[in-house]
């Protein structure tokens, strides 16, 4: 086979409706969008619009905020690490951190750092530097042997340590 004897299977594509082009095309004169008014005219954006009833956008009550200020972490599970590893694109040997993981395909682009979850099993032994872990995935990894960083510490986790102490 040759790039110039490439083609589509047949019935594939559909060639485009010319409208408005004589009644014997079936879609002539209005050409399919009825009669008169705004909406056979061109130009119509009246989504929303409820005939001069108040829309239902502004019948509701505003709710909720975003936060400004809020991370978008990559969430990646001690399953998947191992994953990469038995695969062979991660190296457990070398420390793994963010730009390790995009390298190795685990994570596609990388946000405001890696947030690692418990869900798996782990049996190498990883040295990981992320943004953050929950307990159940630090656990995991410490039992394989590994180690775990956080980078960001949490708020709510640096007020526990003041009321320990």
């Amino acid at each position: 086979m040759k790039l110039n004897e490439l083609s589509d299977i047949e019935g594939a594509t559909h060639s485009r409706k010319r409208v408005g082009r004589g009644i014997g095309s079936g879609k002539g004169k209005t050409g399919g969008r009825g009669v008169k008014g705004q909406k056979s005219r061109s130009g119509v954006a009246i989504n929303a619009f409820e005939g001069g009833q108040m829309p239902l956008y502004r019948r509701l009550p505003k709710r909720g905020f975003v936060n400004i200020f809020s991370k978008n972490y990559n969430t990646v599970s001690v399953g998947r690490l191992q994953q990469a590893v038995d695969a062979g694109k991660l190296d457990a040997s070398a420390p793994v951190d963010g730009a390790a993981l995009i390298a190795a395909g685990v994570i596609r682009r990388p946000k405001d750092g890696v947030r690692l979850l418990g869900d798996g099993e782990l049996t190498a032994k990883l040295t990981l530097t992320v943004a953050g872990a929950s307990k159940s995935a630090i656990e995991k990894v410490e039992k394989a042997g590994g180690s775990v960083t956080a980078t960001v510490v949490r708020k709510s986790a640096e007020a526990g340590e003041a009321a320990e102490a």
